[in-house]
Order: C-alpha cells, then sequence, then structure tokens
C-alpha cells in the first residue's frame, strides 16, 4: 500500500501548475510595459547624448574655420572628433554664420526631440 502510493504523488496537479503559469503570467505582464518605458528612455538618451556631442563638435570646428557647419545624420562625422553616430538617431543640424541649431531624436524613442540652440546657449528643454 505505501509504494502505490508514492507513486500517486510524483509531480505536480493540473491545479498547482495553473497556479504557477498564472502568478508567472501576472508578473510578466506588469514587468513588459516597464520594460518598453526604460528601453524608450535609453533610445532618447542616446539621441540627447548624440546632439550634445556634435554641438561641442560644432564649437570646435569654430574655432578652427571661424563658421559652422551644417550636416545631417552621418554627414556630421566631418566635424572634430566625431567618428560615427548611434545607429538609427535622427540629427539635424543647421547652421548659419554666428550660431547652430541642432534637433535629434530616436525613432525608437519616446518621440522626443531633443534642440540645440547655440545662440540660446544650449540643451532647450
Amino acid at each position: 500500500m505505501y509504494i502505490e502510493r508514492r507513486n500517486k504523488d510524483r509531480g505536480f496537479t493540473l491545479i498547482e501548475l495553473l497556479v504557477v503559469m498564472g502568478i508567472v503570467s501576472a508578473l510578466i505582464a506588469v514587468a513588459l510595459p516597464r520594460y518598453a518605458a526604460y528601453r524608450a528612455n535609453a533610445f532618447d538618451a542616446r539621441a540627447e547624448i548624440d546632439l550634445r556631442s556634435v554641438a561641442m563638435a560644432e564649437e570646435a570646428y569654430f574655432l578652427t574655420t571661424e563658421r559652422y557647419l551644417s550636416c545631417t545624420g552621418a554627414s556630421c562625422s566631418q566635424l572634430p572628433g566625431i567618428q560615427k553616430l548611434s545607429e538609427g538617431t535622427q540629427l539635424t543640424i543647421q547652421a548659419s554664420e554666428s550660431f547652430f541649431r541642432g534637433t535629434a531624436s530616436h525613432p525608437k524613442g519616446s518621440g522626443r526631440v531633443f534642440t540645440w540652440d547655440s545662440s540660446a546657449g544650449g540643451l532647450a528643454e
């Protein structure tokens, strides 16, 4: 009799498995939206950092040439110190003789567009 009972107690019941699956599903339902928000913020940070780097490179370029350089995306690698921008960052610099204005965003980000205006003193909030 003891051997029969031992064989019956092996494994999990269907109810136990369903309860565990329900708990795991609830945890995933809470974690996924937060993960998506963290990821979007990371892409936004990439765009902002690229814009800051290009703005500093524009100032260095101005020191040697006494003019600012208009550029878009990969063409901004002509600026001193810019090897390559982050993949997917959409960056545009519009320059005049005495100032420049740049915008940057990332399509996988939250949709936020960062703006740098050198005549206003830097990053616009």
